[in-house]
């Protein structure tokens, strides 16, 4: 009964989890975050 509840517990948590990270408002953010490889470092010293 435990292991159902703890597994129920987790499935809520995990699409909770989803459904926060595919929020339309949250792309902005997201899109930055994924352009943040890209961002030269502006302190380097050597440039390329």
């Amino acid at each position: 009964m435990v292991a159902g509840i703890v597994t129920a517990l987790l499935l809520v948590l995990f699409v909770g989890g989803w459904i926060w990270v595919w929020r339309p408002s949250r792309k902005a953010e997201f899109d930055a975050a994924a352009r943040l490889p890209l961002k030269e470092n502006e302190n380097e010293e050597n440039p390329r």
